[in-house]
């Protein structure tokens, strides 16, 4: 079959720019596409930050010091490129000064939704000045949801467009981009009132990713079981109803995990390298990591890791009240490495300070530490309240480190329940959002860690699963095809 033509936008793509896992699941799902011949084109903006960056830039000659008039004010913007790593493929930067160049990548600025509708057309008019038709705009995020609106209205004089089809992912439906109904002439959409939520508009207010799902010709989020979830009251968070009026456009696609990133028998970041045939680079990874924090090195321990975000959405809230409990009890030790929420923060810090051989925390994100502990960890704890998809368990997974999860989401959709009869599963799952629900997780799984042979068994099983972007790329191609069957 031909080439697709496909146009990416996203607040952020890593490296250039990262909060979360939706920076790396652009750049991955880019990177595979672009191996597979397809012609794809990456737009972000250009932040501030990136001037001090590493990586070198060059200007769009079409595209230079370009009007876009956003109600009573007019805005200039410029296009610049930079190769995407380990790709063949350029990403193209959206420069306004005026609206970019800020200490953060979000703000909570009174006109930030005036920054990612910039982004939003800026893209669009980038494909209109390099005369480069798309066969798919995949949105991502509230940031980018306003562009199949975009293409049925402003654009829609634009032959260019006429064949185009949309596509909206979402990665975490708890972030909506939720603005004043009184931003619509800023949005150039004063004129399509018709075409929004009345019932929105009457109290006041305009919500990207409603009028994203709203338009776009798919949807996609990043796990099966939370497609179903977000069509029902407790994870729908306002757009369960829509999102169920929607149900046959609603794809579940799991994210991938990078191989080549993520690969215990070349990952330059750890210690020491192992596979799942000679694990002895394991037990020395768990050895060198407790040396490093002054733990108590016993091969007996179990030694369980976590690296996250320090929020409620990841579950915290559970532990305080089994971690002394299990610490006391139990021969495990326990590495946690992040930065969030201060209560969180402080937790930790005083959990290390009262088990100073059993806890080491470590604020802030560290990327070859965090390689490390998931290379070195028996165990690997994500309690979460809820998870799009999540990434962590799929490292975990990859590297030995068995996950303990709580049954929601991607967590449900890559963790298989461990069944010590048939030898079968690669970890321990919890249903009830308790800590006696995570507590009973965690004493299954060291009941079977105590059974050498059959703890030997589940992290061969672990490491054997296959989460590549190269088989996940396939669903995204499947859908593209469908939406856009005849290329240009």
């Amino acid at each position: 079959m031909d080439p697709l033509k496909i146009l990416l936008v996203s607040s952020e793509v890593t490296p250039f720019a990262k909060t979360g896992g939706l920076a790396d699941v652009v750049a991955a799902l880019a990177r595979q596409l672009g191996k597979l011949g397809h012609d794809v084109r990456v737009v972000m903006p250009y932040y501030g930050r990136l001037r001090k960056s590493e990586y070198a830039f060059e200007s769009v000659e079409r595209v230079q010091d370009v009007p876009m008039r956003c109600g009573e004010k007019r805005y200039w913007f410029s296009v610049s490129r930079s190769r995407l790593p380990k790709s063949n493929l350029d990403v193209y930067f959206v420069r306004c000064p005026e609206l970019f160049d800020r200490e953060g990548i979000y703000t909570q600025d009174p006109d930030e939704h005036l920054r990612f509708a910039l982004l939003s057309r800026a893209a669009l008019e980038l494909c209109q000045w390099t005369q480069w038709a798309p066969d798919v705009v995949h949105a991502n995020d509230w940031h980018t949801a306003l562009m199949p609106l975009y293409l049925r209205t402003v654009y829609a004089w634009d032959k260019l467009f006429a064949r185009t089809r949309t596509v909206l992912t979402i990665h975490n439906i708890g972030y909506q981009g939720v603005v004043s109904s009184e931003t619509l002439r800023d949005l150039e959409l004063q004129n399509e009132r018709r075409l929004l939520y009345q019932e929105d508009l009457d109290q006041g207010r305009l919500n990207f990713l409603k009028t994203g799902i709203l338009y776009a010709n798919a949807l996609t989020t990043v796990s099966k079981t939370y497609a179903r979830e977000i069509q029902g009251e407790e994870h729908g968070m306002g757009l369960q109803a829509l999102l169920r009026q929607r149900d046959d456009s609603l794809f579940g696609i799991v994210n991938g995990v990078d191989h080549e990133e993520w690969n215990p028998r070349k990952d330059p970041l750890i210690p020491h390298k192992f596979s799942e045939r000679d694990l002895r680079g394991k037990e020395a990874n768990k050895k060198a990591l407790c040396e490093k924090f002054g733990l108590d090195y016993d091969p007996r321990a179990a030694l369980i890791g976590c690296v996250s975000r320090l929020t409620a959405q990841k579950g915290f809230e559970l532990l305080p009240d089994i971690l002394p409990v299990l610490l006391h009890r139990e021969n495990v030790r326990l590495v946690v490495l992040g930065s969030g929420e201060e209560r969180y923060e402080n937790y930790f810090n005083w959990l290390a300070g009262a088990f100073p051989t059993k806890v080491a925390f470590k604020a802030g994100f560290d990327n070859p530490l965090a390689h490390w502990i998931e290379a070195a960890s028996d165990m690997f704890v994500m309690p979460s309240r809820y998870e799009p998809c999540g990434l962590n368990q799929m490292y975990s997974l990859r590297y030995g480190s068995i996950p303990i999860v709580r049954r929601t989401g991607g967590l449900a959709d890559t963790v298989k329940p461990f069944d010590s009869a048939t030898g079968e599963g690669t970890g321990f799952l919890f249903d009830e959002f308790t800590p006696e629900a995570l507590y009973g997780a965690l004493q299954r799984a060291l009941a079977v860690w105590r059974d050498e042979s059959a703890w030997r068994r589940l992290v061969q099983n672990a490491m054997r699963e296959n989460f590549s972007w190269e088989r996940q790329v396939e669903h995204y191609l499947a859908l593209y095809r469908r939406l856009a069957p005849a290329q240009r």
